[in-house]
């Protein structure tokens, strides 16, 4: 970052694997989420938080506003799905999803959502991954057509 920037910029970005495949089994994920986190600090940005279920990932980052979004997105998943691959983590080749969901949060917002995110478990015992992403859709009043949403089979 430059001398005399300063920034506070937070944001939960939301994401599955190809075809929803609930292939980030518990016995991985604290790899997986580990490397991920790893690589967000390499990309300069401050990982907070990192979580998720089989079949999606919660992603709570401190952005650095020198880095798009959407340069950070890529460069997490590419470089994710290369490493699942190469360690053979999964017994089938691993991508992601095309598309994302990402939502920013003030600071005062962060302990909530860093609870939100840590407990993934217990919130979808009660709530589909489906549910849950259309209601954040609309919570946020983020228009979208359902032809681009995730592929959803539940």
């Amino acid at each position: 970052m430059k001398p005399g920037v300063y920034s506070q910029v937070y944001i939960q970005l939301v994401f599955s694997p190809k075809g929803r495949s609930a292939c980030i089994r518990e016995e991985i994920q604290k790899e997986v989420y580990s490397y991920i986190s790893k690589t967000i600090t390499n990309k300069n940005h401050k990982s907070i938080n990192v979580n998720g279920m089989p079949d999606h990932i919660h992603i709570l980052v401190g952005l650095n506003p020198a880095s798009s979004i959407s340069d950070l997105v890529r460069d997490v998943k590419r470089s994710s799905a290369l490493y699942i691959n190469e360690q053979k983590l999964i017994s089938h080749k691993f991508q992601w999803q095309e598309g994302y969901g990402v939502f920013s949060y003030s600071r005062s917002q962060l302990p909530g959502i860093y609870r939100y995110i840590e407990n993934q478990k217990a919130h979808h015992a009660r709530k589909t991954f489906r549910k849950e992403y259309l209601e954040f859709l609309e919570k946020y009043e983020i228009e979208f057509d359902r032809r681009y949403l995730f592929d959803f089979y539940d």
